[in-house]
């Protein structure tokens, strides 16, 4: 159809949706071609299930068919109706649903997979042999690479990919002091409470952070400060710098800020030499620490920190 070219792959849900329309239309008088009037073809992967066993349970048809245990439930019910299949077989537990086919939907089984099934696969094998494509082959390749990343996902990281290029991270200057305590204080006072040692860095970044041998950058999107982060200067044994100070606009967040940021410092230490980083941060700030472990770091204790709100302690080794 002509409004698939305009469209674009932007319309795949449509169009899929409208080939398995007509694919089920196609289903139904097919059904009644073989005399099996009244059987709904989005019954068949449950009656084709219990065609190959005497029984089985809701959950293990769901499973196997990939449908939700409600879908299941409603499918059953509509085929015990049309006495293909009967439930509660031999189950002493309630909450345990056995179902299995009825004599009649055993009969009819034979009946499909000897007449209507034999007839069906050759029809498509010859659509399959007159195509460039193989669609069979095609779907179940789709399938399994929507498996391992789901389309959402896909669409998600070009997203970030796309705005992500509106992102430039730049070196502090006077003018974003503003900014990088703002940014702090915001997501703090949102799962904390500010705390002594936060305002000695967010109120003096040049002496507390650059004076020191220190880095502070900044996010901007489309030329607003949206995100910070630090690395300090430490004066410990095991550990060259801290990151820390990493703040988000929840407006911007999705945007690839954090990462970009956290390459950066990552970057920058090198660059200074550093052999190991440390963070402190909080497990409630589950998407922080899953960021903290896609750039390397590892989880350690026993490291001091001033702050309350610190439960977690991480490191990255530069040198690996």
């Amino acid at each position: 159809m002509n409004i698939f070219n305009r469209t674009g792959k932007m319309a795949l849900g449509s169009r899929l949706r409208l080939l398995t329309s007509k694919v089920t239309e196609d289903a139904t008088q097919i059904y009644e071609l073989y005399n099996i009037a009244g059987f709904s073809p989005k019954w068949f992967p449950v009656f084709f299930v219990l065609s190959e066993t005497e029984e089985k349970t809701i959950t293990e048809i769901a499973k196997e068919i990939g449908h939700s245990q409600p879908s299941v439930t409603k499918i059953i019910k509509e085929m015990t109706k049309a006495g293909l299949v009967k439930d509660k077989l031999n189950s002493n537990d309630k909450r345990r649903n056995v179902v299995g086919l009825t004599a009649e939907g055993t009969s009819l089984a034979k009946k499909m997979i000897e007449e209507q099934c034999a007839d069906i696969d050759v029809a498509i094998d010859e659509i399959i042999n007159q195509a460039t494509n193989n669609l069979w082959e095609a779907l179940a390749e789709w399938e399994f690479l929507l498996e391992q990343k789901s389309l959402l996902k896909r669409v998600k990281d070009q997203k970030k990919l796309r705005e992500s290029k509106h992102v430039k991270i730049v070196e502090y200057e006077p003018k974003y002091q503003s900014a990088f305590k703002a940014l702090n204080e915001e997501w703090i006072s949102t799962f904390f409470e500010m705390e002594e040692a936060d305002y000695k860095a967010l109120d003096n970044p040049k002496e507390y952070i650059l004076d020191k041998g220190g880095k502070i950058f900044v996010a901007l999107y489309k030329d607003e400060p949206l995100g910070v982060c630090a690395l300090i200067k430490m004066t410990d044994q095991n550990y060259d710098f801290e990151m820390a100070k990493m703040a988000v606009s929840p407006k911007a967040q999705g945007k690839n800020l954090g990462w970009l940021l956290g390459q950066t410092i990552i970057d920058s230490a090198k660059q200074l030499g550093a052999s190991k980083i440390y963070l402190e941060s909080n497990t409630i700030l589950e998407p922080a620490i899953n960021l903290y472990h896609k750039m390397g770091f590892e989880k350690i204790v026993g490291h001091q920190t001033p702050y309350k709100r610190c439960n977690i302690q991480m490191e990255l080794n530069l040198e690996k």
